[in-house]
C-alpha cells in the first residue's frame, strides 16, 4: 500500500502559487475569455465570485475583490444549445441537472437545449470555500448557486444588451426575455442569432437576479439530463475510456498496510498470452497487457516477495482491545461544560459502549484511470472528485507544469469520498505505470483490489456516561471518542485540527444540540495512529456519531420512562431546524399510532452538511433477521433547487446506510483484510430495500447539501425500532441479533 503523503503540501502551496499569479497578472482573464470563446461561436460568460462567498436567494452579498477568477461559465452557440461548464463531477447525486437548471433559469433560456459537459482542470474552477477544484461535502449545489446565478443573469443582459443594438433602441427597458429569445414589441430574436454579436460586448459589472417567486425551473421537479445517456449505455465513465494502441494494465499492491517491496519475478506473468510488459511502480508491480484479462492473468502469475512490515500484526480483535483501554482516559477534549465528573457522580449513572467497524467506500465503479503522454503534456481520463490534486501530483511525477496535465473528468460510477483521497492514489499510480512503461495505460482496479488495499471509514469505539435530572432530562453527558484521524497527515491537517482534536472525528458529537440542554457535558478524543489508510466515507464522522449520540438519547429515553419522540422534543428548541424536521417526520409517519402485528417503529435526527434529517424505520425480527419495512424520512435542507434530487438523494442516502446498519464490514487478521467482494462484504440487496417516503420542511434559511446527510440517521433508527421490537440494545454495527 503505497501511501506518500510527504510531497502534498508542497504540490498544495505550488497551487496555491499559481492561482496567486494567475489573480495578479492581467491577462490571465482575458485569456480564459479568448480560449473559451475559441472553443465554440457564439457567447461565452465566465461568472466571478471571491473565495467563500455565499448569495442565497438575493441575500448575504459579500463585496467583491478587485479581481477575481473565472471559476464557471456558459456557452450560447448559434444553434440556440446553451452548455454548462460543470466543474463539480456527477457521480449520480444529480448536479448534472440541478446546477445547469440555475443557470437556465436566470438566463430564461429554452430548457430543452441545455447542455452539459464536465469543466477541464483549471484554477478557475476551483470551489470557493475549499480552494481546490473538488466536489465533495455536499457542496456542490449550494457553493455554485450563487455562481451560476450571476453566469446565467449575466448572460442574459448581454443578449438583451446585442439586441438592443441591433434594433437600435435607445436602451433596454422595453427588452424582455422568454424561452431563449429575447422580445420587444413585435421585434423578436433567438439566443443564437444575438450569441456572436453579445460576445463582443463588455462584460457588465452589475446584473439582476430574479426574485424567488419568478423562478421558472429553481425548486420545481425536473427530470434529469443524464438519465437517457446512463440507460442507454452512452455515458462515459472512466472504465469506458479507449484510446488509440492503449494497454490495460493491473497493479500488484501489498498485501498488508505498510509492507514493501523486496524482489519479483515475472517470468510467468511474461508468459501469459496477451502481456505485454511488467513495469516496478512505487505501489507495486503493474502487468501490461492488450486487454484486462490477460493483464489479471499476467498478475495472477507474478511471484512477489514482500517485507510485511509491522501491518502483519495488526487484527480487529486488537484494536478493539487498544479501544477499550483508551476509552478509560479522558483524551483531547473537544467541547465541555460544568463540572462533569462531579455530575456523574451525583446521580445514578448509565453507561454504555458503541463501536462501528472499518468499511469500505465499493463503489459499483472500481477505481481506474488512463493516461496518455505526449510531447506537449499529458492527458488523464478519470472518474474523480479531485481535479486540482489530480493535476498537481501528476505534474510532478512527470516533471511538467500543472496546466500541461489535462484532466478530463468522466461520470463517476459512485465515489462515496473514494476519489477524493489525498494522494489521489489510482491516478498517480497509473500516471507512474504510464511513465515507467511509455505506453498509453489504462490502469484498472478490481473490486478486490479496493476492498483489499483502498482507503476506509475508521473503526470508533465510544464510551458513553449520563445521569439523569428529576425530569428525566440529562444532568451530565460525558462522550470519550477513540478512532483514526482521517485529517492527520493531510494538507489538511493544519486547519482542521485543533489542540489534537480532529473536527471530523468528533463532528456530529461535540456540535450535538442535545448537548445545550445538559448543563455538565463533556466530548473527548483518542486519534490513535495505525498504518491503516482511513478516509471519509459518506457523511464521514456523521457515519459514526449519528449512531452513537441518537442510540445513547434513545437509552436515556427508556431510562427516563418517556416516550422517545417526546423525549427528543423537550432536548430541542421549538423552532429549531432539527426539530421541525422531526415533527414533520413523526406526522408523516404517524407516530404513536398502532403498527402491523410484529411492527416496531424507531426514531432518529441528525443534523449534518447544512441540513437537518430526521427518519423513522418501521421494523419487524424473525428468525434473529431484521426487516425493514418503511422509512419515514423529513429534511430541512433550505432553499431547494430540484425536489427529485433531494428525494432521490435521500433514498440513496437510506440505501447506503442501511447497508452498513444490517451487513457491512471490514475486519483484520494477520494484516489482511478478510473479506474481498460483495459476496463477503455485504451491501444492501434489492429486495431488502424498505418503502421511502420523503418530505421536504419549508424553509428560507440557509442552504445544505443533500448527497449524504440522508445516510447518518438511518442506523439508529432502525437500531431503535430494533430495541422497540425485542427489547434487545444493540450497540454495535452490522446490527445483530443475540
Amino acid at each position: 500500500m503505497w501511501r506518500d503523503h510527504s510531497d502534498l503540501s508542497g504540490v498544495v502551496d505550488e497551487l496555491t502559487r499559481a492561482v496567486s499569479l494567475t489573480r495578479e497578472s492581467g491577462t490571465s482573464r482575458r485569456a480564459f475569455l479568448k480560449a473559451g470563446a475559441a472553443t465554440s461561436a457564439g457567447l461565452v460568460v465566465a461568472c466571478f465570485m471571491p473565495l467563500g462567498m455565499r448569495r442565497v436567494f438575493a441575500e448575504d452579498v459579500a463585496k467583491k475583490p478587485a479581481q477575481t477568477l473565472p471559476n464557471a461559465f456558459v456557452r450560447i452557440a448559434p444553434d440556440n444549445s446553451v452548455t454548462v461548464l460543470l466543474k463539480h463531477s456527477e457521480m449520480g447525486q444529480g448536479v448534472w441537472t440541478s446546477i445547469p437548471m440555475v443557470v437556465a433559469d436566470e438566463l430564461d433560456c429554452d430548457w430543452s437545449k441545455v447542455k452539459v459537459e464536465h469543466a477541464p482542470a483549471a484554477p478557475e474552477y476551483k470551489h470557493t470555500v475549499f480552494g481546490i477544484q473538488m466536489t465533495g461535502g455536499s457542496t456542490s449545489t449550494w457553493e455554485s448557486f450563487a455562481q451560476l446565478r450571476e453566469a446565467g443573469a449575466t448572460a442574459r443582459a448581454l443578449l438583451i444588451a446585442a439586441a438592443a443594438k441591433k434594433w437600435n433602441l435607445a436602451g433596454t427597458s422595453d427588452c424582455r426575455t422568454e424561452n431563449g429569445f429575447v422580445l420587444c414589441g413585435d421585434k423578436k430574436a433567438s439566443y443564437g442569432e444575438l450569441a456572436e454579436a453579445a460576445a463582443k460586448l463588455p462584460l457588465p459589472s452589475n446584473v439582476a437576479l430574479k426574485k424567488p417567486e419568478e423562478f421558472r425551473l429553481i425548486g420545481k421537479p425536473t427530470k434529469r439530463l443524464d438519465s437517457k445517456a446512463k440507460v442507454t449505455g452512452t455515458a462515459e465513465f472512466g472504465i469506458d475510456v479507449k484510446r488509440p494502441n492503449m494497454l490495460v494494465a493491473t497493479v500488484a499492491r501489498a498485501p498488508v498496510f505498510g509492507a514493501k517491496l523486496k524482489s519479483f519475478d515475472a517470468t510467468k506473468a511474461k508468459a501469459v498470452a496477451g502481456v505485454v510488459d511488467v513495469v516496478q511502480v512505487p505501489s507495486g508491480v503493474a502487468v501490461l497487457g492488450k486487454h484486462f484479462w490477460a493483464a489479471k492473468q499476467g498478475r495472477d502469475a507474478l511471484i512477489v516477495d514482500w517485507d510485511l512490515g509491522e501491518g502483519a500484526k495488526i487484527s480487529s480483535e486488537g484494536l478493539r482491545a487498544e479501544y477499550r483501554k483508551l476509552a478509560q482516559i479522558k483524551g483531547a477534549v473537544a467541547k465541555t461544560a460544568g463540572d462533569v465528573d462531579a455530575a456523574l457522580k451525583a446521580g445514578k449513572l448509565i453507561e454504555a459502549e458503541y463501536e462501528v467497524p472499518f468499511l469500505a467506500h465499493a463503489p459499483m465503479e472500481p477505481e481506474n484511470c488512463t493516461v496518455e503522454i505526449g510531447k506537449d503534456g499529458a492527458d488523464i481520463w478519470t472518474g474523480t472528485q479531485f481535479q486540482t490534486l489530480d493535476q498537481g501530483l501528476s505534474a510532478q511525477i512527470l516533471g511538467l507544469k500543472p496546466e500541461q496535465v489535462r484532466v478530463h473528468t468522466t461520470f463517476l460510477g459512485g465515489g462515496f469520498g473514494r476519489r477524493a483521497n489525498p494522494t489521489c492514489d489510482y491516478v498517480t499510480e497509473a500516471v507512474q505505470v504510464a511513465k515507467a512503461s511509455g505506453k498509453t495505460v489504462k490502469v484498472v482496479w478490481t473490486r478486490e483490489d479496493d476492498i483489499h488495499g483502498g482507503y476506509y471509514r475508521p473503526m470508533w469505539l465510544s464510551r458513553l456516561r449520563a445521569t439523569l435530572g428529576k425530569d428525566g432530562k440529562p444532568a451530565a453527558w460525558a462522550h470519550t471518542l477513540v478512532g483514526q484521524s482521517i485529517i492527520a497527515g493531510t494538507p489538511f491537517a493544519a486547519a482542521m485540527i485543533k489542540d489534537g482534536v480532529d473536527a471530523t472525528s468528533v463532528e456530529g458529537a461535540a456540535d450535538s444540540p442535545y448537548l445545550e440542554a445538559v448543563p455538565a457535558h463533556r466530548v473527548d478524543l483518542h486519534s490513535p495512529t495505525s498504518p491503516i489508510s482511513v478516509l471519509w466515507w459518506r457523511s464521514v464522522g456523521h457515519s459514526n456519531t449519528a449512531f452513537v449520540v441518537e442510540g445513547f438519547v434513545d437509552e436515556l429515553a427508556h431510562a427516563a420512562k418517556q416516550d422517545p419522540l417526546k423525549y427528543r422534543q423537550a432536548l430541542l428548541p421549538e423552532k429549531s431546524r432539527e426539530r421541525l424536521a422531526l415533527d414533520l417526520a413523526a406526522e408523516k409517519f404517524g407516530w404513536g399510532k398502532p403498527l402491523p402485528k410484529g411492527h416496531a417503529a424507531g426514531i432518529a435526527v441528525h443534523a449534518s452538511f447544512g441540513s437537518y434529517v430526521a427518519q423513522i424505520a418501521e421494523v419487524s425480527v424473525e428468525n434473529k433477521q431484521i426487516k425493514v419495512h418503511r422509512v419515514v424520512c423529513a429534511i430541512d435542507c433550505g432553499p431547494v433547487v430540484n425536489p427529485l434530487t433531494i428525494e432521490a438523494q435521500m433514498q440513496s442516502g437510506i440505501a447506503f446506510g442501511l447497508g452498513a446498519a444490517l451487513h457491512s464490514e471490514l475486519s483484520f487478521k494477520a494484516g489482511r483484510v478478510e473479506q474481498s467482494n460483495f459476496h463477503n462484504y455485504t451491501v444492501l440487496r434489492s429486495n431488502e430495500m424498505p418503502r421511502v417516503e420523503v418530505h421536504i420542511v419549508p424553509s428560507t434559511d440557509k442552504m445544505g447539501g443533500v448527497g449524504e446527510p440522508g445516510t447518518p440517521p438511518i442506523a439508529p433508527a432502525v437500531a431503535n425500532a430494533v430495541f422497540a421490537a425485542t427489547g434487545q440494545r444493540l450497540r454495535q454495527l452490522p446490527l445483530r441479533l443475540a
